[in-house]
């Protein structure tokens, strides 16, 4: 039986739902958001919402499965032939950029995270589990020859993980912390700058009677 097309009209709407659904789940978590508030921030009735997703789950799910193919892509592009620092240096930037456009799926999936993973699990476990472990090992090559200094490679990734997505989990802490002068959008070029000293120089083999650059705070 052949689906039928999706008029222009029902793509915009599933898209403004979705987008409010977003907004909502980002800062109640799925618990505590319900279809009302997103009706309210679609500015749609809740009937007309309902006629596109007859459940809160759905639009979740829908939300999740979008956000971790989006999440995964900067570290499916880890090329094993490349060279080791270049490519952790724009892993690093790609998952900053990620926190800088994309701060509210950051804070959607920490919450998710945060509550045990109850609708994700098996996607953490089909999707996300092989691919790090897939890089890993492209990590641990590069260990091997000799190009980056020994380290456990899954605590190199979650470390980068964490590290990069604070800036979007933790946004009013930064921008207060930061204050009105260091805190605006230019944030995340101190913070790529800091994190690559950290992490590069960190696994930069060190070569005899040349010794790394000392990290130098901004």
């Amino acid at each position: 039986m052949e689906t039928q097309r999706k008029t222009r009209i029902q793509v915009e709407n599933e898209e403004r739902i979705l987008d409010a659904a977003l907004e909502v789940f980002s800062e109640r978590g799925f618990r505590g958001a319900t279809i009302d508030q997103i009706a309210d921030q679609a500015g749609m009735s809740k009937p007309n919402l309902l006629y596109y997703f007859r459940r809160k789950k759905d639009m979740y799910e829908a939300l999740i499965a979008r956000l971790l193919d989006t999440w995964l892509e900067p570290l499916r592009e880890l090329d094993g032939e490349g060279d080791p620092l270049s490519e952790l240096q724009s892993y690093i930037r790609r998952k900053l950029e990620m926190s800088r456009d994309f701060p509210r799926e950051s804070r959607l999936f920490a919450n998710e995270i945060l509550q045990g993973a109850p609708h994700i699990r098996p996607l953490l476990e089909t999707e996300l589990k092989p691919l790090v472990d897939d890089k890993a090992e492209v990590i641990r090559g590069w260990m091997k020859q000799g190009l980056i200094n020994a380290v456990d490679p899954r605590h190199l990734i979650f470390s980068i993980w964490s590290t990069t997505q604070h800036y979007a989990d933790f946004d009013i802490q930064v921008r207060v912390i930061l204050g009105p002068d260091r805190g605006a959008d230019g944030r995340f070029e101190d913070a790529a700058r800091y994190l690559e000293a950290l992490f590069l120089d960190g696994l930069r083999p060190a070569v005899a009677g040349n010794p790394l650059p000392r990290v130098q705070s901004l």
